[in-house]
């Protein structure tokens, strides 16, 4: 605090990001692909595409969910039945405790197992493995191949050091609004600055809000010791959650008595009613078969901003309804149910969660300017020794191989995500899993060769990699798929969200193709030397500027 408050902040808004932009720009990415989760899915699963017709009566949906669960799953512990809305149009069902009779021999018991059905005929659908929007969902606060505590904990920390930031940032940049209207193009550290502060301040209140809300949905996890404290005599965290959000699972312990099931159909029929004839989204069946078999049905979300969810309880052999869970929620669970539902956007329309994506991305560019500023400002510092043939130092070859590595390799990692989806055989085994291998060797690819020869000329290649990979999906589409442009969007008569998604591919490799232009045209500039691998390692990034 020696140079005043300003230059204090200044360091700390520095230090602050550059530690965990890396990891930003990944959460960054996979929360905005997450506000079209089920559309990401939808387009992943082309079998489906071809299936849309007019919607079937939750009624018989249920029936056959019922009628598939009692022979593939019979001593299971838990069903569970996900209805059809509006953005998700299949039929799930899943199951705990139980392996399908037609699951490998020797298997007896697995964790968690779901099926995709036809929800007028009740088969399984012939679609293919895949995570689909799930995986990038999850991907952005439990990462991949490392334990979900310790994921947590680093997205977490990173989203701590976030806030820091912004707070940071707005203290320092005391003329941060005035600077969004002024862009200067071509002027080196200036215009590096520009683009940070007018990417900063474009959505400013979405970065508040979904950094703030982002640590309420881990706040248990970071900070338990006030609820460990004061239930430490009545069960610990578990009756704390029990009490403030009560699940109504119901689940209780078997009788290991053998009884029928009761009639799922009427039993969602009074929910919708009681619900004002909002429809059900869940409906679980703790014990199925079992005298002591409960029904829990869960209301399905509405355009509220808290994201808790009504459920009925009812009796598995009578089907009285023994209880209402969540109806007249406490002020705390309303508080978190609200900050929650800000993070989600499950209220959001399509346009406003279009929006949402959009302030995703501006995020996204908003890191990856921060960490470009600092190495052109520290290689201008050291300008007078790399002109005397002096190596750059490791910090800045560090973070510019990191910055190539993550900000132009990413998009290359994304794409090669969906065009697996498109290109692995449909009967590989641990097929959805590949996916998510192909993500992570593209994206490994891309940070080696970044490392190995961090220069313009390697930000020109892994741009327009990213570029002819995006623009090629709805292509690739054509060759592979009945769902393609040509039809969805010429003839009108596919669904949207697959010529939404093929649209917004082409728009995401074009906007790589202008990037990697402007550098190209940067390099042919007079006075470059292109051919000089020295001269180009030398200017790095601060020619792109």
């Amino acid at each position: 605090m020696k140079e005043g408050l300003r230059q204090s902040m200044a360091w700390l808004h520095t230090w602050s990001g550059l530690l965990v932009c890396w990891v930003l720009l990944l959460v960054f990415a996979g929360g905005s692909a997450s506000y079209f989760k089920d559309e990401i899915s939808f387009w992943m699963m082309p079998e489906l595409h071809a299936t849309e017709r007019e919607p079937v009566p939750q009624a018989q949906a249920i029936e056959r969910a019922v009628g598939y669960l009692q022979q593939q799953a019979p001593q299971a512990e838990r069903w569970f039945i996900t209805l059809p809305t509006a953005r998700s149009t299949a039929l799930r069902v899943g199951w705990i405790g139980a392996a399908p009779k037609d699951g490998p021999v020797g298997s007896t018991r697995s964790r968690f197992q779901s099926e995709l059905l036809d929800a007028r005929t009740g088969s399984k659908l012939a679609v293919r493995q895949t995570r689909g929007g799930e995986f990038l969902y999850r991907l952005h606060f439990d990462l991949h191949y490392m334990p979900v505590q310790w994921a947590r904990w680093i997205v977490s920390l990173c989203a701590l050091f976030m806030l820091v930031a912004i707070v940071s940032g707005v203290i320092t940049h005391k003329r941060i609004f005035k600077d969004f209207f002024t862009f200067r193009p071509r002027k080196g550290q200036r215009s590096w600055l520009d683009a940070h502060n007018a990417t900063a301040v474009l959505a400013l209140p979405f970065h508040l809000m979904i950094t703030y809300t982002g640590l309420v949905t881990l706040m248990f996890m970071i900070m338990p010791w006030g609820i460990q404290s004061a239930y430490r005599d009545q069960g610990g965290e578990s009756a704390f959650f029990e009490e403030v959000f009560p699940s109504g699972a119901g689940r209780g312990k078997p009788a290991g008595v053998a009884a029928p099931l009761v009639a799922l159909a009427p039993l969602a029929a009074q929910a919708q009613q009681h619900w004002q004839g909002v429809p059900p989204a869940l409906v679980v069946v703790n014990h199925p078969g079992d005298a002591k078999a409960t029904v829990v049905i869960r209301r399905e979300k509405t355009a509220t901003l808290s994201y808790l969810q009504p459920a009925m309880v009812f009796n598995g052999l009578t089907g009285v309804e023994q209880a209402t869970v969540g109806e007249q929620p406490s002020p705390t669970a309303v508080t978190r149910g609200v900050l929650y539902g800000l993070h989600l956007g499950h209220f959001a329309d399509p346009w406003l969660r279009v929006l949402f994506f959009l302030c995703g991305l501006s995020g996204y560019l908003m890191v990856a300017t921060g960490a470009l500023l600092w190495g052109v400002k520290t290689r201008q510092k050291q300008a007078k020794a790399i002109a005397q043939g002096a190596r750059p130092g490791f910090g800045l070859r560090l973070v510019e191989a990191l910055n190539l590595g993550v900000i132009a390799g990413l998009p290359i990692a994304f794409a090669s995500y969906f065009w697996a989806n498109r290109l692995l055989p449909l009967d590989l085994a641990q097929r959805a899993q590949m996916e998510i291998n192909v993500f992570f060797a593209a994206w490994a690819l891309a940070a080696v060769l970044a490392q190995c020869r961090p220069s313009l000329g390697m930000w020109r290649v892994q741009l327009g990699m990213g570029a002819v990979l995006f623009i090629g999906i709805p292509v690739l589409n054509i060759l592979t798929t009945h769902s393609h442009l040509g039809v969805t969007l010429l003839l009108g008569r596919g669904p949207w969200p697959v010529a939404g998604f093929d649209l917004l591919m082409l728009a995401l490799g074009a906007a790589l193709a202008l990037a990697e232009r402007l550098l190209a045209r940067r390099q042919r500039k007079p006075g470059a030397r292109p051919s000089a691998p020295r001269a180009a390692q030398a200017r790095g990034i601060e020619e792109t500027a």
